[in-house]
């Protein structure tokens, strides 16, 4: 997934091979239940306008897919989550398959083919 800014880190999450299952993120930890097939974490502060639209572009895309959830998480209030995924900017967006495992991370405002994109690998 890209995001609008050149500047923006988009990468894939180093280390998650189906043989070693990755590093996975499950409903206790989020707050909320995983989609069946995806999920996509937003992490988001008050005052950020990118979040807002990234906000708009998650949600259009969960609701044209069956089984994809969109969660929004405000970093301040989970710091530890924070700290714990290295989420050093917002809007960071996080790609779960359905198995809650991190398949793609995007650091700023995702474009909405990005989104889908990513969607792909997750499902």
């Amino acid at each position: 997934m890209t995001a609008s800014n050149p500047e923006d880190s988009v990468r894939h999450v180093q280390g998650q091979s189906e043989a070693d299952g990755g590093e996975r993120l499950g409903a206790a930890q989020l707050g909320a239940e995983l989609g069946a097939r995806a999920t996509f974490v937003q992490f988001s502060s008050a005052f950020c306008q990118p979040c807002r639209a990234t906000r708009r572009v998650l949600a259009e895309v969960a609701d044209m897919v069956d089984g994809v959830a969109h969660l929004e998480i405000d970093a301040e209030a989970h710091l530890d989550l924070v700290r714990m995924l290295d989420i050093v900017r917002t809007p960071t967006v996080l790609v779960l398959d359905a198995r809650g495992r991190i398949v793609r991370r995007a650091a700023g405002q995702p474009r909405t083919a990005d989104v889908i994109a990513a969607l792909g690998e997750a499902v």
